[in-house]
């Protein structure tokens, strides 16, 4: 019997997720089964516009015989796609088939008990507008699931913001003790259970240098509590920490990963450090959720120039 097969949703269809998708299994032989969920006029095309030649195999969306399958071909679910033209604009011309792939592939996962999804970009401007904040809040919203967390995984150093796709002013309103412990116990779990690792964690502060030294301070309110009570636990934390130091050299090779307080403030220095050789996972689903760290990126669409790299890496990460 095959192994459990990855769910892949391609995502926002004017991306270089197919271009990467391409690469990716070019570069690498995944043993795991690929499924992905895409409209095959657009997939074809593309893989012609491109440059790829590789045979498809069109399953249908109510497909049961999950270990019959392989990868000598693409597998493809068909969701419908109207187009005028291969690498059109980002619109909202394309909000009902994203939905539509994102429903067929939860159906799949809560019908056969699977653990193993991918998913391409998606535009948060047009997607999700009026929805979600971003694919880690539409999906724990989808799962019914609470607590979530954005783990951005790399072997060396991984990081995750306590408050996501959160415009910076309401940052400070949503950072609470439980909060960051709630965060800390999904990470901790997640490491224990995914990576056979106790991980240590570094918590950062949230304003510059952890200063306190003016009223209602987060660090003495907030955040030094929290850490207090982790290390009373026995979790392996320290801070809160300036994070405008914690990612010098020879304070982050201490630590397996960074909590910051907001998306941008441990986001943007892991971008630096790693470019795409990071994934995005999100912790708390009821399976393991993974995303290539980077969006639609519609300023390299049908150049053929896309980095494969993260999607590989997060198909590797689920291939085990």
């Amino acid at each position: 019997m095959n192994k459990e097969p990855i769910i892949i949703v391609a995502g926002e269809p004017n991306s270089v997720f197919l271009e990467i998708f391409f690469k990716s299994i070019e570069t690498k032989k995944f043993t795991s089964p690929l499924i992905v969920i895409v409209s095959k006029k657009l997939l074809l095309e593309q893989m012609v516009k491109l440059g790829f030649a590789y045979e498809v195999n069109i399953i249908d969306k109510n497909f049961n015989k999950f270990n019959k399958l392989d990868n000598k071909k693409i597998n493809l679910i068909n969701v419908n796609y109207e187009f005028n033209k291969c690498f059109e604009n980002i619109s909202d011309k394309s909000n009902n088939y994203i939905k539509q792939s994102f429903e067929i592939a939860l159906k799949i996962i809560t019908q056969n008990k699977f653990s193993k999804f991918i998913n391409g970009p998606i535009s948060k401007k047009y997607f999700l507008k009026g929805i979600s904040l971003g694919i880690t809040e539409y999906l724990a919203k989808k799962t019914k699931k609470k607590n979530v967390a954005m783990l951005i995984y790399n072997k060396k150093l991984s990081v995750s913001p306590v408050t996501t796709h959160l415009a910076l002013k309401d940052v400070y309103k949503n950072i609470s003790k439980n909060k960051i412990c709630t965060h800390i116990k999904l990470i901790d779990e997640f490491y224990k259970k995914k990576l056979k690792k106790i991980p240590k964690i570094a918590i950062t502060g949230l304003n510059p240098h952890c200063e306190s030294n003016f009223k209602d301070c987060e660090e003495d309110a907030v955040i030094i509590p929290a850490i207090k009570y982790l290390k009373a636990k026995k979790f392996k934390v320290e801070g809160p920490f300036p994070a405008d130091t914690i990612f010098m050299q020879e304070q982050m090779k201490k630590y397996d990963i960074i909590v910051g307080m907001y998306h941008d403030q441990v986001l943007s220095p892991m971008k630096a450090l790693f470019g795409f050789d990071a994934i995005n996972i999100t912790l708390g689903l009821p399976f393991i959720r993974i995303s290539p760290d980077h969006g639609p990126n519609t300023f390299m669409l049908g150049k053929n120039l896309s980095n494969p790299k993260s999607l590989v890496e997060a198909l590797t990460f689920l291939d085990k």
